[in-house]
């Protein structure tokens, strides 16, 4: 038995997009889906009330950040991250390789594992499959991911080609690890850059070993759109069609309708928490600055087409204001419509699978949000 299925439901005639379900010891999930981030056990300002609210399903933690505060023995003892953040939906854990890789300069990849820094106080760390299995065994979520190795962009054939042999290592190093298969699924994360070959020897290596996920690691780490979209054409196709696939890392909501297309169902992102802190909205008309000085007297909600809390309740003029005045309710509001609005399109895209549609729906998407102009802003 596995913790973790996945149920496909239909392809889109037009697209080849997958409506599916994906089944956890916490819950039944419709996918493709958006899952928002909770780095440190919340996702910032957001209550898990409000979190189901706006109909968020599996939500994410970090295994390195929460490793370092507040260690995984104390959440263990607290009964589990479900327990210690109020949580009874499903919860993944990435395998804090990332992070490793993102916020230490001071690192040393061996084959046994990545000596490093901690980002905090400059302690010296070790992390290895291992002791990232352990960690994630420890918090208890739904779904773990597998420890790897994120190269940066651009990378050397030559070294992609070894990270992603280690990766592979690694791999099976977690899955012997790995001490709660009963109750948590572990992911496999595909690497090898934008190298068509690399990815193919991550797919066989990885799909060999009979993860019950898979995931598409190392995009959106800098390289352009149009890459990132190439990359995943010739990838998802290499992953079973039984099992679910996750693209780790990407949040804007054009890459989300096109990497639906290409086959993902499972998304995760810091954009829309991140940017709703600075004051940017995204809505159906495009990004929306609301802190600009020309929204001091707009008194209409931050999207007139959308009906999350926010925009039934405020206005862009109030919003504004609470901003420039470093108010914690601004950014609230901010964030809880960004996260709507994502999980909304979600909905959407779903929808328009079920419809055989998703290619129209993602021009009709596109010209109303202004990316098809020469001067659009994204994300």
């Amino acid at each position: 038995m596995t913790a973790i299925k996945y149920e496909l439901i239909k392809t889109c005639k037009q697209t080849g997009a997958r409506l599916g379900k994906i089944h956890t010891p916490h819950g039944s999930y419709d996918t493709p889906m958006f899952m928002p981030v909770g780095t440190l056990a919340t996702v910032k300002t957001m209550s898990p009330e409000e979190l189901k609210e706006i109909g968020s399903g599996i939500i994410l933690s970090n295994t390195y950040h929460l490793w370092l505060r507040p260690g995984h023995e104390i959440v263990k003892e607290a009964g589990g991250l479900h327990k210690f953040m109020n949580w009874d939906q499903a919860i993944l854990t990435d395998s804090g390789g990332f992070q490793v890789f993102s916020l230490s300069h001071f690192r040393k990849i061996e084959e046994e594992g990545v000596f490093f820094r901690n980002h905090l106080n400059g302690d010296k760390l070790f992390l290895s499959p291992e002791k990232s299995m352990e960690i994630q065994n420890a918090l208890g979520s739904d779904i773990m991911m597998a420890f790897d190795e994120c190269p940066p962009f651009p990378a050397t054939h030559d070294y992609m080609k070894k990270s992603v042999e280690r990766t592979s290592r690694w791999a099976e190093r977690c899955l012997s690890a790995h001490s709660r298969t009963e109750d948590q699924g572990l992911f496999g994360i595909v690497q090898g850059g934008e190298y068509e070959d690399l990815r193919k020897l991550s797919a066989k290596d990885l799909t060999s070993l009979d993860f019950p996920g898979y995931a598409v690691g190392g995009l959106s780490v800098g390289e352009p759109k149009d890459v990132m979209n190439r990359v995943l054409e010739f990838t998802t196709p290499l992953l079973p069609t039984n099992k679910p696939r996750y693209l780790m890392g990407v949040g804007s909501p054009d890459s989300l309708i096109d990497g639906a297309i290409r086959g993902i169902d499972m998304f995760d992102c810091v954009l829309p928490t991140r940017i709703g802190r600075n004051g940017t909205c995204m809505t159906s008309t495009g990004r929306l600055v609301v802190k600009n000085a020309k929204y001091a007297r707009d008194f209409r909600p931050l999207d007139e087409n959308c009906n999350c809390h926010t925009c039934q309740n405020y206005s862009r003029a109030y919003i504004r204001h609470l901003i420039k005045c470093d108010e914690t309710f601004g950014i609230r509001l901010t964030t809880y419509h960004n996260l709507h609005f994502l999980i909304q399109l979600m909905q959407q895209v779903r929808q328009a699978i079920k419809e055989d549609r998703l290619g129209d729906f993602r021009e009709e998407f596109f010209e109303q949000y202004g990316f098809n102009r020469p001067d659009a802003k994204n994300f």
